[in-house]
């Protein structure tokens, strides 16, 4: 049975499942609105029937769609209090095991333990649609959750759960080109997080030519709507700018005569998926498409943004005291703080080594307060199995790669051979598999 199928029988069963069950009269708007869809997932829990449960499920989140910000504030906080826990019941399960810690016990304490809006979500997702309601309704979450930590309780039982419907084992990878639906074609532009697609002939000269790929990763539940896309320049080098790979003028390459595959973009489509985990080896799935198409291709590397190097760079300058930038450099890199410093040949030529070094002790050597690597990147690609291959000093010039990184860009490796190990390394213990270029930078001192 096909998706569209799938989609069409639960919208029966909801169809059915309404006539099933007295139609509710108009739920009004504002607080009493909040409160009649409260009152509609209390009786989504209570019943057991199917079609009237798809039913109450689909009023449910159709209801939701509605709601203003104050309308979500209220129905979120009935999710963290109303909707979670009973003590009473879990005290219960607590001492019936420890009087009987048996197996059944033990399964009885983890069933209490569990919030009520964890089974209010599942059921939910059974209407149509039912699980894009609930990544959009996380969407909505995140937007909130600073100003409301209490809602926290609610944002860990979506991951929870998400990380289960979400698993790797569901995605599916599709080569996407220019003769892909315009709709998905539309979405990609939407997407494009890492270097923004301008317009439909900036996207053509990304999808079309010989020397380009692009890949997105999709999940049954959520057709036509991408998790992730990886979009891939064929090139004959390691490049060490994003600039020549984005020139409109750029001569195309022939794919037969490619032989190193870039990933140059990695976007995460749908915010209410932030920080759930696909699973690693995406990018190895992606490497092995694209060598069974080119069996030519040797190398396998990323063309990667330095996302949060100029904030740390920024605060290790400013901090009084500090031995992690040797002086000489310390003095080198106030010429960041020149206008017009990255126009200027001289200041370039002198800034080049003293950023190297300064990247290579950010990647190899500091660490966030969890005693993690800083990087968010850096943490999806040695996740993944990579190597930290290179530091492109003013790879990107663009005032986005300026303002986030001085114009920083790295190379992360792909050895497929190796992928596993590596990634390992990096799951086990935190170790950053890096090149010997790369070591060097960070033993290097400044002349």
């Amino acid at each position: 049975m096909n998706v569209g199928m799938l989609g069409e029988l639960f919208a029966t069963i909801s169809e059915r499942g309404r006539r099933l069950i007295e139609r509710r009269t108009e739920l009004g708007s504002g607080p009493r609105r909040a409160s009649a869809v409260i009152e509609l997932a209390e009786d989504l829990l209570s019943h057991r029937g199917e079609a009237s449960g798809v039913a109450r499920a689909s009023e449910i989140l159709e209801a939701y769609v509605r709601f203003s910000p104050d309308e979500r504030a209220i129905f979120f906080d009935a999710l963290a209090g109303r909707f979670g826990v009973d003590p009473a019941n879990v005290a219960a399960a607590v001492e019936a095991y420890r009087a009987s810690p048996s197996e059944e016990a033990a399964q009885r304490l983890h069933l209490a333990a569990e919030p009520r809006r964890q089974e209010l979500f599942r059921r939910l997702n059974l209407a149509p649609g039912g699980t894009q309601s609930l990544v959009d309704m996380r969407t909505h979450l995140i937007a909130m959750l600073k100003s409301n930590p209490r809602w926290e309780v609610v944002d860990r039982d979506l991951v929870h759960l998400f990380s289960s419907w979400f698993n790797r084992g569901f995605l599916v990878v599709k080569r996407i080109d220019w003769t892909t639906p315009a709709h998905i074609l539309e979405k990609i532009i939407a997407y494009e997080a890492v270097h923004e697609i301008r317009d439909w002939n900036d996207l053509r000269r990304r999808l079309q030519p010989s020397d380009r790929r692009c890949f997105g990763f999709f999940h049954p539940a959520l057709v036509d709507e991408p998790l992730i896309f990886v979009e891939v320049a064929l090139t004959i080098d390691l490049p060490a700018a994003i600039g020549p790979l984005l020139a409109a003028e750029r001569p195309p390459l022939a794919a037969r005569d490619a032989r190193t595959a870039v990933f140059y973009s990695i976007s995460n489509c749908q915010t209410g998926l932030k920080g759930i985990s696909f699973g690693h080896f995406l990018i190895k799935q992606v490497a092995e498409e694209l060598k069974k198409e080119l069996p030519e291709l040797e190398t396998f590397v990323t063309l990667s943004p330095v996302p949060l190097f100029a904030t740390w760079l920024d605060a290790e300058r400013k901090a009084e005291g500090n031995a992690a930038l040797p002086e000489t450099d310390r003095k080198t890199l106030e010429l960041l703080d020149e206008p017009g410093a990255f126009e200027n040949d001289l200041a370039k030529k002198a800034l080049a080594p003293a950023l190297t070094r300064a990247a290579a002790r950010y990647f190899l050597a500091a660490r966030n307060a969890e005693g993690k690597l800083i990087d968010p990147v850096a943490r999806f690609h040695l996740g993944n199995g990579a190597r930290l291959e290179r530091l492109n000093p003013f790879g990107d010039l663009s005032p986005k790669g300026l303002k986030q990184s001085h114009g920083m860009m790295v190379n992360y490796l792909y050895d497929l051979e190796r992928i596993e190990k590596n990634h390992e390394a990096f799951a086990d213990a935190g170790t950053v598999v890096a090149a010997p270029v790369v070591k060097r930078a960070l033993a290097k001192r400044a002349d």
